[in-house]
């Protein structure tokens, strides 16, 4: 699905923070089929653009520290930042970046929200987001994993507008975000029995795949590995994976349905 604009309160890009950047380069790209393009300008830090088809797709861009960890953080489209901002500082959030502009193509901010998972803020302006969403090699799919799930409804209710409809999912409950009743993103509950107890409330970022199996074999291939292997849900099957230098993501094979929307309008 090409996209050219993005619902206010829709995820709407994803980035890798890595130790590596050249070893991500050759991870992702044999993975999901990416080449990579360097922002040509220098106030930009050496950002990273990774392409699929010509069009952009997702980020990356070097960790600023060693203690900062290796993961893939999510960003949800706004129409005001710094409003947006206020509106989670004002629900518990912990501002962790607060907005700034991004050259010419946006503005950002980061928050941690009140049960601890980080979240991004992309207020567009010569860069929409995701190109391509919802097709393998793509973004198709965002999910909080908490452990207070009570206080993300209240939270993202009040900062997003969303609403939250859950429903049972094998034998757990699972949420699903809306924006005007068009489902964006979801929840899930991080128990002991399928999280371990270090694990801290994220977002989690899911691609699309053509074959759960078979790019979980290349994973390995890769130098990557696989924390859950292929599982089947209602929607079609997903595994959680480890990039070579530590970040978790997800692949998700479809049944026919895409698990969210991505909606434009």
């Amino acid at each position: 699905m090409k996209m050219t604009e993005y619902v206010p309160g829709t995820p709407c890009w994803v980035d890798l923070g890595t130790s590596d950047l050249e070893g991500a380069k050759t991870f992702y790209g044999g993975l999901f089929g990416w080449t990579a393009q360097v922002a040509e300008d220098p106030e930009a830090g050496g950002y990273t653009l990774f392409l699929l088809n010509g069009e952009q797709v997702a980020g990356a861009m070097k960790t600023m520290s060693a203690e900062q960890p290796v993961a893939w953080s999510t960003y949800v489209a706004v129409t005001d930042a710094d409003d947006t901002m206020a509106k989670a500082q004002a629900a518990g959030a912990q501002t962790i970046m607060p907005a700034m502009d991004v050259t010419d193509v946006g503005r950002m901010g980061l928050f941690a929200d009140p049960t601890g998972a980080v979240l991004g803020l992309w207020q567009p302006r010569s860069m929409r987001g995701a190109g391509l969403v919802n097709e393998p090699g793509t973004l198709a799919w965002d999910e909080l994993n908490t452990r207070d799930a009570d206080a993300a409804k209240a939270f993202y209710t009040a900062t997003f507008g969303w609403g939250a409809s859950t429903t049972p999912m094998d034998g757990m409950e699972y949420t699903e975000f809306q924006v005007d009743g068009r489902t964006v993103a979801g929840l899930m509950v991080m128990d002991d029995e399928h999280f371990p107890k270090e694990t801290p409330p994220h977002w989690a970022v899911y691609f699309g795949v053509a074959d759960c199996d078979a790019s979980v074999a290349k994973v390995g291939e890769l130098g990557g590995s696989v924390v859950v292997p292929t599982t089947p849900i209602p929607p079609g099957r997903f595994a959680v994976c480890q990039d070579p230098q530590g970040g978790f993501f997800s692949l998700f094979e479809s049944s026919g349905a895409q698990p969210a929307e991505h909606a434009a309008s």
